[in-house]
């Protein structure tokens, strides 16, 4: 068992995971636990990402939020590129504990690589037949990613 793993409880019966007290996150057969991160203040949800054993152990060592890209299969730690850095207050785990919900406040102007405020900016319109297209619901960007980043924009956050 990995340093990271052993800082959780074990998984043990249903009843234990969902009404216990250990922390015993459900990681995929890849490792990873998927991470929802939300604006502390509005309940804005940022972003979606995902966490191995390491990044949740990082984050909840640390208290700023760290990940794991599954493109390129590394850790990273938000902010670490741009600056926009998000700050854990708070860490929720659901019933089965194979998803953390993080609410986190946001340092800089957004937590997208694509440079606005949040990953979720279009719409999927519901009722219309044909193939779905998608709905800007924040077209503007709170920052420049190539700015940011230094050249187009990337994968890099």
């Amino acid at each position: 068992m990995s340093d990271e793993l052993s800082a959780f409880g074990p998984r043990g019966s249903t009843e234990e995971v969902e009404e216990g007290l250990a922390f015993a996150p459900k990681f995929d057969a890849d490792g990873l636990v998927a991470c929802v991160a939300t604006d502390a203040r509005s309940g804005e949800v940022l972003m979606v990402a995902h966490m191995n054993a390491e990044a949740l152990a990082k984050t909840i060592a640390s208290g700023e939020a760290w990940y794991f890209s599954r493109s390129r299969r590394a850790l990273w730690k938000k902010g670490e590129t741009s600056g926009h850095v998000q700050r854990v207050v708070e860490m929720r785990v659901d019933c089965d504990q194979d998803t953390i919900w993080i609410r986190v406040e946001q340092e800089g102007p957004g937590a997208c690589h694509t440079g606005r405020r949040s990953c979720f900016y279009r719409a999927v319109p519901l009722g219309k037949p044909g193939a779905a297209t998608l709905e800007f619901r924040e077209r503007d960007k709170a920052f420049d990613p190539a700015q940011v980043y230094g050249g187009p924009a990337s994968r890099r956050r």
